[in-house]
């Protein structure tokens, strides 16, 4: 089944492949239907499913299509049941013969693999994870892309959590803007009545009150508008991201740089994670607040109870907010807003804090404990974040690639990047952010790289971030939640979604090199 657009039209060609090996003749069966109790109704003809909504009406044309001498199976109105024994269409604006639309498919397919057969492929693994994974959801009316279809059907139809959707939006601007936007907007309609987009919020009301996540909200819609060009995004957006920024402002900063927290509520729906023992105003709440769950960065951290925060001093953290707030600002310039000012002083104290977690003996931005002073000896891919935030010299980043990212004992080697250091004590484990490679990790890193102009670096992990997407994707059809970081496989573990949308992050980055080169 091919699809294509031809200016307003879609159209879809149908051809049977071999039939040695079939015992009968295979059916082809379209369906016409309205969304969840929209008012409407579906009516079949000679050659068409009609479709017609108060005055507006519509309609999808079938061609060279062989009936099923079953007719009792054609009895209901809105749904065509024929035997595919030869090429066949279906056209939403009228007939068209079989050799136009083939015509057509043709072309739209040369375009798409007009870079190369790697980016078509790699395109193409994008799309078709994105569609599998994106749902219409009727509490709400939306259509929305939730992580995988496996999270949504335990969460009462639909899960969305925070990083991830934005995620979401940059994977779908591949192929679809409408797509993009509707995913970056519908999070961030999930904001709590605080302000800030909350971990996760579920189809059964649940929220976590208590935290949000990474905030890449502001970078993702500004990427969408440098990539679209629609300014009534940057105008719908801005109010709700800039609430949320100034919550981490309010909440998170722990002696001038940011930590991550986990604030107590009463619980609203009685759902099991608004509870203490699911880590609500606990330690375990603020490290869920990283995205990075059971990552041994937050190992033995104390909480305090009275900031709320781990007492550790982010850098990953602290570098993405001075990047959300260098969107913001940027986006506060483009609307003419009086935020300009506020948000780029903002972006500059905190990217001057970072200059107090260089490590000089280890060259890399390290976390900090707040209750002992001691930087932390754990190192992750969130250390390179402050690349993102432009607060690395060009001597501390060049240390950073040849003592860290191209070290083989560290983060280099053939599968990268791991979520903990190689020579880390919970590297072994590869169990979940202990060790496994996660996809947002090495996308956020790539955009450290690019913004520090580190080219060589750059090449190195598009390509290898490819090689690991593909690696599955080829031999299964699959698009990992994570990957182990010594064999770059993806199954054989209970804790890795097979159809998981961030994965196809990997395949982003190298598009992403591609575009610049």
């Amino acid at each position: 089944m091919e699809t294509a657009i031809d200016g307003d039209e879609w159209l879809c060609l149908v051809t049977p492949i071999s039939r040695e090996r079939q015992l009968k003749t295979p059916l082809l069966i379209v369906e016409g239907g309205f969304l969840w109790n929209l008012p409407g109704h579906v009516v079949r003809t000679a050659s068409t499913l009609h479709a017609s909504i108060s005055t507006a009406q519509h309609g999808i044309w079938m061609r060279r299509l062989r009936l099923s001498k079953n007719r009792r199976r054609l009895l209901w109105g809105r749904i065509w049941r024929c035997r595919l024994m030869r090429p066949s269409l279906c056209s939403r604006a009228g007939l068209r013969s079989l050799e136009e639309v083939h015509a057509v498919v043709t072309s739209c397919r040369a375009e798409a693999t007009r870079n190369g057969s790697d980016e078509a492929e790699l395109r193409s693994a994008i799309q078709t994870c994105m569609a599998w994974d994106t749902i219409y959801d009727p509490s709400k009316k939306r259509v929305i892309s939730p992580v995988s279809r496996i999270w949504s059907s335990r969460q009462g139809g639909w899960v969305l959590f925070c990083w991830d959707t934005f995620f979401a939006a940059s994977l779908a601007a591949t192929g679809s803007r409408e797509l993009a936007y509707a995913n970056a907007i519908e999070i961030l309609r999930e904001k709590t009545p605080d302000g800030f987009v909350p971990n996760v919020s579920n189809a059964h009301g649940f929220k976590s009150l208590d935290r949000s996540q990474p905030p890449v909200g502001s970078i993702t819609i500004w990427e969408l508008f440098q990539k679209f060009g629609d300014k009534w995004l940057l105008e719908l957006t801005f109010n709700d991201l800039l609430v949320w920024n100034r919550w981490w402002l309010k909440n998170r900063v722990l002696d001038g740089l940011l930590a991550w927290g986990s604030n107590a509520y009463e619980p609203q729906t009685g759902h099991e994670w608004e509870y203490a023992d699911k880590g609500v105003g606990e330690r375990f709440g603020a490290s869920l607040e990283s995205g990075l769950d059971n990552s041994p960065m937050y190992d033995e951290v104390p909480f305090d109870a009275s900031p709320q925060c781990l007492l550790l001093q982010d850098a990953g953290l602290s570098a993405l907010y001075v990047a959300d707030c260098e969107a913001l600002a940027a986006t506060a310039r483009e609307l003419q807003r009086p935020e300009v000012d506020e948000l780029s002083a903002r972006a500059e104290e905190f990217r001057s804090q970072l200059a107090r977690l260089w490590d000089e003996e280890k060259g890399i931005f390290a976390n900090r404990r707040t209750d002992t002073g001691e930087f932390s000896p754990r190192h992750s891919p969130t250390n390179f974040y402050p690349l993102l935030a432009g607060a690395a010299t060009p001597a501390q980043a060049r240390r950073m690639m040849d003592e860290h990212f191209l070290n083989p004992d560290k983060f280099g080697g053939e599968w990268i990047m791991p979520s903990i250091a190689r020579d880390d004590p919970a590297y072994g484990e590869q169990h979940y952010w202990r060790g496994r490679i996660w996809a947002p990790m090495n996308y956020l890193v790539y955009l450290g790289l690019r913004r520090a102009g580190l080219k060589d670096e750059m090449e190195i992990l598009a390509d290898k971030s490819a090689a690991l997407l593909l690696k599955e994707w080829r031999s299964h059809g699959h698009i990992h939640e994570n990957y182990h970081a010594d064999t770059g496989q993806g199954c054989g573990y209970d804790h890795s979604d097979r159809f998981y949308h961030w994965g196809a992050l990997l395949g982003l980055i190298a598009l992403r090199e591609q575009e610049d080169v």
